[in-house]
């Protein structure tokens, strides 16, 4: 069986899994750097039987999928891939697996870039390669307002590293309970009171058809010229547009971004060049655990499918 690895940007797969184990059923090969386009991922993958990708990072979409007639197996990192048509999966009886991973390591780089928003961690690192000493101000959080959209149990974990700050917790997603957000210290609110009120805004929300372009130029400009939002969602949560725009007028001080609607993000793209913004590619996921924990069981679910008895199965 010929397998794909896709996407091992960090060319970490082959240093977590042995995948010699495979040799006498399979030919794996593994790719590390994205395609160009789709166009380009159908000719590298058409003969490939089997397909290991990482997150939503090549799509699996119709076209892919009927240009490579082959495929029969798919194993995804995470038990969730909205980059995979998987009813179209399922009508081509191509089976696709995933896995189960850590949910901490994004809340830890949420409070990576909360942390060096206030403190403007960027710039006085820069500085001080260039021989400068103490050329910000940055302030606490004990007393701040953290806003959270999306209490889920991402949004949760960031609430209550909030409350260990001494921060104010407030909520809101279209279904958020009282009670829920009670139970984890948070008080409920209305949308136009999370961005009246956030000196930090973080968004844990799913990407979804309804949360596409949830946050727009209006909901930025509700917010404090001192406040700052933060995503390590999904990238089209906010309209990219809008976002850039309020950043280059100041409406906020700043963005901490962990997710981009094109990733990777291009070396031209304007939020590369503001001030106010602090960067990470996509890395919210992206520790030694959580790749150990769902290569290991890409690598379990590809034996299984060999075996003829799949699990956790998604489609």
């Amino acid at each position: 069986m010929k397998v794909a690895i896709l996407d091992d940007y960090q060319a970490i797969a082959d240093q977590l899994v042995d995948w010699s184990r495979f040799k006498n059923s399979c030919d794996v090969k593994v790719f590390n750097h994205p395609f160009e386009n789709e166009e380009h991922a159908i000719e590298n993958l058409k003969d490939f039987e089997a397909l290991l990708i990482m997150r939503e990072r090549t799509p699996i979409t119709k076209k892919l999928i009927d240009g490579c007639p082959k495929l029969k197996f798919i194993a995804t990192s995470g038990m969730r891939n909205l980059g995979i048509d998987l009813d179209y999966a399922k009508s081509k009886g191509i089976i696709v697996s995933g896995s189960e991973g850590n949910k901490n390591p994004t809340a830890e780089l949420t409070w990576a870039l909360i942390l060096g928003l206030s403190r403007n961690l960027k710039q006085e690192s820069e500085n001080m390669y260039q021989g400068y000493w103490q050329t910000t101000i940055g302030f606490e959080l004990k007393g701040k307002t953290l806003g959270i959209m999306g209490l889920g149990k991402l949004g949760c974990m960031v609430a209550k590293v909030g409350k260990a700050f001494g921060m104010d917790v407030i909520a809101w997603s279209e279904n958020l309970k009282m009670s829920h957000a009670e139970e984890n210290g948070a008080l409920a609110v209305t949308k136009d009171e999370l961005f009246e009120k956030s000196d930090f805004l973080s968004i844990h929300y799913l990407l979804s058809d309804r949360s596409r372009n949830l946050v727009k130029y209006e909901d930025l400009a509700k917010m404090k010229k001192t406040a700052f939002i933060i995503n390590t969602s999904r990238g089209p949560i906010i309209n990219e547009d809008d976002l850039i725009q309020a950043l280059q007028e100041e409406i906020i001080a700043g963005a901490g971004l962990d997710v981009y609607n094109i990733e990777p993000l291009p070396e031209n793209h304007k939020l590369r060049f503001l001030p106010n913004v602090l960067l990470t590619p996509h890395i919210g996921y992206v520790t030694v655990d959580n790749y150990m924990k769902w290569y290991t069981q890409m690598a379990e679910d590809l034996q299984a499918f060999i075996d003829g008895n799949p699990i956790r199965v998604l489609n």
